[in-house]
């Protein structure tokens, strides 16, 4: 099994708490609302306080001196430094004694600001975490910035506008690129890097090729040297803009935030034992595979987020069946907590269901005092769940997933997506069920475009899938389907949009068919007829892994394998240690096999735009497949509806979306990324209080600094948490007041 990044960046969080052990035992925790938001995604308030802490307090609030050392976990701001440094000048002495961890790297003049102020004697130790990156499941991270499909794809308004813009998006592309060297970092994990190089469109959004922002034309004459050499540096200059595709710019940035760490962290990767190949981190993009956002899909998370009012992919809100017979409001969390979703998310819906119902039927068996049979049917389950007034928890789980798998049934027969998701399948693989190559296809589209029964929604979907499969239609055709489909023009933006993630839309009668070099791969195995398109980042990770990914379609950024390995080897041996820089549908199942789990190696996927349900779920059975640890993440998650939605607004530049309603900043970059950051996690100071506190002044304290970049810094061994002391007297009252929980915000 993958190793879970959840795990480990609880690990690191936990790792830095206990490293701190002072005389007095008691520590305070003091961290930044950002550093609060990411410290819950892997780590409740009981765990924090487990470890030694009595207080937990926010940076931006109010707080009087304690007679405790202090943790502080921050955001390396200027204003958190200053936060800090104010803690202990002009005679006042916040805390005992102060530990920094800040979650990103400490640019170096910060650094200086710190040790040179009146804060330095206080400072036991400055440590950087590399951990700002939001782990959304065990093989899933996300950086939660939904506003960089418009910073990447919306098109600059006018020509005057090209440098602005994409001076804006590298300083975006900058920010991603820290975020997953963080990862790299804390996966102790220095890649080989690929990046998606497309040869049959130009780069897209501000990157495309323009006066404003391309190098200036080499001079006359130049052209008649045959070779790239004796062209001549400015010719280089000069066609590069032809190939600054997002994806490019994106992986050297990556590969120059690792080489800076490896730089100021020579034992970085430290060895593992046994000894880890060296991974590879692969760089793609949304307009990679436009067919995935649009397909339905019908496994269990990706059909939810697609069908489901889901927030975020985590909140649902359904009606809850208490043991009276009452309906109760409930919001449910969907996450790796909930053992019920991680065991079926990426399951057929069919399997789901099959599975939710021999889970309850052995539920009921492992439990005395629950007679009659099993349950047959999703009613039946229901009606046997309402009966059940204790095991309360797992009365709700089962609640829960009941619901929504029979909600995404009712829908998917009320909006006919089995003749919808028919004519998607041919569309998106270019054949029938049966093999062939669908020669009915409008006839079988006009009808339901036709229909009002179908949603504007899935019409767009239908056009759109069609459009591309066609590779481009005529203007008139085009015009034809809008009129069958009775589109509105901001749904007939959508589609139009689609040319903006470098698809063809408009084909006259002379175009040729676009040579794609990546392209959908035949499914040999028995499956659903209607899950036979499988995204494309499957067919990369499959060809990547067995040495058959096409190197000028994904170059390498600097360092390439020297040795390749055979494809079925279930073990690589380690790489040089002197390359370091571098109709209903019909049910089938398939055959899944298992491989042994060791110190795998990695394959990290990065999708700047977007990713989809759909290829999280090839993450997760590609890591049991091919005996790899395989992570995805992305800009962020994207279901059909929302990308529809970005579509329609992708020429606006975002104005009226839910991400960035007033739209994408038009204004100059900043002028150092530091300013850039600094803005990004601003937090208003806090208003003051009434009457300051008398802080006491006769206590001194002196440690020694210590600044440590790695994240594997030794940390002090200390793991004893409250449960596992016995106290007496004063340390009772003491531990009852830890449990509870004293928040300053």
């Amino acid at each position: 099994m993958t190793a879970s990044l959840i795990n480990t960046v609880r690990s690191t969080f936990l790792q830095a708490f206990r490293s701190v052990n002072p005389a007095g035992k008691w520590k305070v925790l003091v961290i930044d609302e950002h550093v609060q938001n990411l410290l819950s995604t892997v780590l409740k308030q009981f765990d924090i306080l487990e470890e030694n802490v009595t207080l937990i307090e926010s940076i931006s609030s109010y707080r009087e001196p304690q007679q405790f050392e202090a943790i502080y976990m921050l955001m390396p701001t200027t204003q958190n430094v200053d936060r800090v440094i104010q803690d202990f000048s002009n005679g006042r002495q916040q805390y005992l004694g102060a530990h920094l961890f800040f979650l990103d790297g400490l640019s170096d003049p910060l650094f200086q600001r710190l040790t040179s102020s009146p804060a330095e004697p206080y400072l036991k130790a400055v440590k950087e975490l590399f951990v700002n990156f939001w782990v959304t499941e065990a093989q899933t991270f996300s950086m939660k910035a939904p506003e960089l499909f418009f910073q990447i794809y919306s098109p600059p308004k006018n020509e005057a506008s090209f440098r602005i813009a994409r001076s804006r998006l590298e300083e975006e592309l900058r920010f991603v690129s820290k975020r997953i060297a963080d990862l790299c970092i804390t996966l102790n994990e220095f890649p080989y890097i690929r990046y998606y190089l497309p040869s049959h469109h130009q780069p897209l959004g501000p990157l495309q090729p323009n006066q404003q922002t391309r190098a200036p034309p080499p001079s006359e004459g130049s052209s008649r040297w045959r070779t790239n050499l004796a062209r001549g540096e400015a010719a280089r200059q000069y066609e590069a803009a032809d190939t600054e595709f997002v994806t490019k710019v994106l992986a050297s940035m990556v590969q120059q935030c690792l080489e800076e760490h490896k730089k100021a962290n020579p034992d970085f990767p430290s060895p593992s034992d046994p000894p880890r190949p060296r991974g590879t981190l692969i760089v793609t993009d949304r307009a990679m595979d436009a067919v995935a956002p649009f397909i339905h899909e019908f496994t269990y998370q990706a059909m939810c987020n697609d069908l489901l009012p889901i927030e975020d992919g985590t909140k649902y809100s359904y009606k809850f069946q208490s043991s009276v017979g009452t309906y109760e409001d409930k919001v449910a969390t969907l996450s790796d907590a909930d053992s019920v979703w991680t065991a079926v998310r990426h399951m057929h819906m069919r399997e789901a269901i099959d599975r939710l119902m021999a889970d309850f039927n052995k539920f009921m068996e492992d439990h005395a005092g629950f007679k009659g049979g099993g349950a047959a049917s999703l009613n039946d389950m229901k009606d046997m769940l309402a009966s059940l007034p204790q095991y309360q928890e797992q009365r709700e789980k089962f609640s829960l997933h009941l619901n929504m798998a029979q909600d995404c049934m009712t829908i998917f027969e009320k909006d006919k997506l089995s003749v919808v998701a028919n004519v998607e399948q041919c569309c998106a693989t270019g054949l029938t069920a049966e093999g062939k190559t669908p020669k009915t296809l409008v006839e079988e589209m006009v009808p339901l475009l036709d229909g009002r029964e179908v949603s504007n929604l899935n019409k767009v979907r239908i056009i759109a899938l069609y459009i591309m499969y066609r590779d481009g239609v005529p203007d008139e055709d085009r015009r034809r389907l809008y009129q069958h489909a009775r589109l509105s023009m901001v749904e007939q933006d959508a589609v139009n949009a689609l040319v903006h993630l470098g698809a063809r839309i408009t084909r006259g009668a002379s175009d040729k068919d676009t040579k794609k070099k990546l392209k959908q791969k035949p499914q040999a195995e028995e499956e659903y007829e209607l899950s036979r398109y499988k995204p494309l980042i499957r067919t990369v990770i499959e060809d990547h892994v067995s040495n058959k990914l096409d190197q000028t379609l994904f170059p390498y950024v600097k360092d390439a394998p020297s040795v390749l390995t055979p494809a079925n080897s279930t073990r690589q041996a380690p790489t040089p240690t002197t390359s370091l820089r571098s109709a209903k549908p019909s049910w089938h199942k398939a055959v899944r096999p298992t491989a042994p789990v060791d110190n795998r190696q990695r394959v990290i996927v990065f999708v700047a735009g977007g990713m989809t349900y759909s290829e999280v779920r090839e993450a997760y059975t590609l890591s049991t497949s091919l005996n790899k640890d395989i992570y995805i993440g992305s800009t962020h998650t994207v279901t059909p509806r929302q990308f529809f939605d970005d579509l329609k607004v992708l020429e606006l530049s975002g104005v009226g979306s839910r991400a960035v309603p007033n739209g994408i900043s038009l204004t100059q970059a900043h002028n150092s990324y530091q300013e850039y950051y600094d803005q990004k996690y601003f937090i208003p100071d806090p208003t003051p209080p009434r009457s300051e506190l008398q802080v006491p002044k006769d206590i001194k304290t002196s440690g020694k600094l210590s600044k440590a970049h790695s994240p594997s810094s030794p940390y002090a061994a200390s793991s004893t948490s409250v449960n596992s002391l016995g106290m007496t007297g004063p340390e009772k009252e003491e531990k009852k007041k830890k449990k509870k929980g004293l928040f300053h915000f």
